[in-house]
């Protein structure tokens, strides 16, 4: 089992390097299975629900969570699971739907389910923060010395490792992170938008600062705002006002998260022309990721969920 977890609350990026992994995952011939809580599901079931099976993907957003539909719709091929009781999924991942590795997603909190592999992803600004109510961390700094791996939010490999000794911790990899070319909502076909053309950017995610900064940096013009709660759920009155803002500023277009384009979907979107930016995450350097991730989950024991 790999687990991929963080320290902070909320906005750490966890998604996309669970993408990653479980894309290189089966590019080296396995079969990944995501387990994943599930949050925010308009109608959670008892017990595991198979989200993606391996080959299609068997459930709504509303059963699935915009997190785990997401994640089955970007990594095809993938088996995503949800539900609260992680140890539960992944044994019917193994035996129903031959999952050869699980990857724990949001999992460094969780003690009772065993992993070869607990990667840690971090940032500098974690060093200097406490844990809740006080700061935004779940756990003192110091717990990051039980990683197997940091995962640090850095542009280049020495910034990682400085924040790897802080830690405590000997292997280090960064992660960088592209955005894609937008991709319409409605029909999720690419749409070319033009670098400096003026967009109105929404966002309903932990941290949707981040994401407005984004496609800022990525070269749009971002005329416009509108934040929502993370898992927001989108109604018609939300499309009206998105619709409404986006044209008193004259936006070409509305620009999204793939995670908010999941609940968007659900909508109907009148003329509302929006699309969704994939942010895609390498964990570099890659070559040595592969080789060590690999080599970890090779060795024997890979399916042993026993705490």
């Amino acid at each position: 089992m790999i687990s991929v977890g963080n320290l902070r609350v909320g906005g750490t990026g966890k998604t996309p390097v669970v993408e990653y992994i479980a894309r290189l995952l089966l590019e080296n011939g396995e079969r990944p299975a995501i387990l994943i809580r599930g949050y925010a599901r308009q109608m959670p079931a008892d017990g595991a629900t198979v989200v993606a099976d391996g080959t299609a993907i068997c459930v709504g957003v509303d059963a699935a969570g915009d997190e785990a539909l997401m994640l089955a719709r970007a990594v095809r091929g993938a088996i995503v699971v949800v539900g609260a009781n992680r140890y539960l999924s992944g044994r019917l991942a193994e035996r129903q739907l031959g999952a050869t590795v699980h990857i724990l997603d949001d999992g460094f909190q969780h003690l009772e389910l065993a992993r070869e592999v607990d990667l840690l992803l971090v940032s500098e600004e974690d060093l200097g923060d406490r844990p809740l109510p006080a700061g935004r961390l779940r756990e003192s700094v110091a717990a990051a010395s039980a990683a197997d791996a940091a995962i640090v939010d850095a542009g280049y490999l020495s910034a990682a490792e400085r924040v790897g000794r802080a830690l405590g911790l000997q292997t280090v990899f960064f992660v960088t992170r592209v955005l894609g070319p937008p991709r319409m909502v409605a029909n999720h076909d690419t749409v070319v938008v033009p670098s400096g053309a003026a967009v109105f950017a929404v966002a309903g995610v932990a941290r949707p600062e981040r994401f407005f900064a984004d496609i800022e940096a990525a070269g749009w013009r971002v005329v416009g705002t509108m934040p929502f709660g993370d898992h927001y759920r989108f109604g018609a009155r939300d499309i009206r006002r998105i619709t409404a803002a986006a044209k008193s500023t004259a936006a070409a277009i509305v620009l999204t998260t793939d995670k908010d384009a999941v609940r968007l979907a659900e909508c109907d979107l009148g003329d509302l022309l929006i699309a969704s930016v994939p942010l895609t995450a390498t964990v570099e350097p890659a070559d040595l990721f592969r080789d060590w991730l690999l080599d970890r989950i090779r060795e024997p024991s890979i399916l042993n969920l026993e705490p």
